[in-house]
């Protein structure tokens, strides 16, 4: 007989994956498991699965891995989920909880509603890297406002790096703009020996930035937590905006404060159970 595990559907600003309680459900192969559950017609559907543990030091941890099988360093919209589910199913009562990410333990403060339920989350995302030649191609790996070129269309964009890599375009019309061929393109050029996450923004009258994401190893998603925090850090180092940014995506948006004291970013945002369920694990 099958061994059945139980997940939970869950997502930050329509940015959504399944998460697993390793502590509870180990299993093996979470890459092919990855690919199979996060199809939305023959699985579960999802921009991946994340797995929730706790390693020897006692911290909680979270492994991420994308629809494509490949394992990322970190997601923004999914660590808010890790503290949400921790807390509502009383596996910690700490609203202050410092989760290990593949880029660093990062520090998440949850506010609760009347229900004692974890309703937002804000994380502090860390210093941004500015220059990472192992993600950027250029003499010391990094670009503000320089351009890509790719056959014969040339893309102007800052790279910021919040552990993961990503490639922020400011342009005009990014709601028509075709994010499926460009990000592609992008995602996979020479310039970016790990790949990378390419954003697309515009600067709206009210100030806010309207940003759209074509996430390395998922395609386009509905939002971005770190796509956030570097679009956010890109307007400010461009003279786009100031240290304070409001990001809205297709999915909903992100309150994101890059803080003069410390440098580091702050992402304040939502984080919603969908459903619970049970699954099969494949046979080996």
């Amino acid at each position: 007989m099958a061994q059945k595990i139980e997940f939970t559907k869950m997502h930050g600003a329509g940015n959504d994956y399944i998460y697993i309680d390793t502590m509870r459900f180990p299993i093996a192969h979470p890459e092919k498991l990855a690919i199979a559950w996060s199809d939305r017609h023959k699985g579960i559907g999802g921009d991946g699965i994340i797995l929730i543990g706790k390693n020897e030091s006692g911290y909680f941890t979270m492994r991420i891995f994308n629809n494509d099988g490949s394992e990322g360093k970190m997601c923004g919209n999914g660590i808010r989920c890790v503290g949400k589910y921790l807390y509502d199913n009383g596996i910690t009562s700490e609203k202050e909880l410092p989760i290990d990410t593949l880029s660093g333990t990062k520090l998440l403060h949850m506010t609760t509603d009347a229900d004692n339920k974890v309703v937002e989350v804000t994380v502090d995302m860390g210093e941004p890297i500015l220059a990472d030649k192992h993600q950027l191609a250029t003499p010391d790996g990094s670009m503000k406002d320089g351009e890509v070129t790719i056959g014969h269309t040339n893309y102007r964009g800052t790279f910021v790096s919040m552990g993961n890599p990503h490639f922020i375009n400011f342009i005009n019309g990014v709601e028509e703009y075709d994010v499926q061929t460009n990000g592609v393109r992008l995602e996979q050029a020479q310039i970016f020996p790990e790949r990378c996450n390419i954003e697309f923004a515009e600067i709206r009258p009210d100030g806010s930035i309207r940003m759209r994401v074509w996430e390395r190893g998922s395609g386009i998603t509905m939002a971005c937590g770190t796509g956030a925090c570097a679009t956010a850090v890109a307007a400010a180092l461009t003279g786009r905006a100031g240290r304070t940014s409001t990001i809205v995506m297709d999915g909903g948006q992100l309150t994101i404060v890059w803080n003069e004291n410390d440098n580091h970013i702050y992402m304040t945002g939502p984080a919603t159970t969908v459903f619970t369920g049970t699954i099969e694990l494949p046979k080996e």
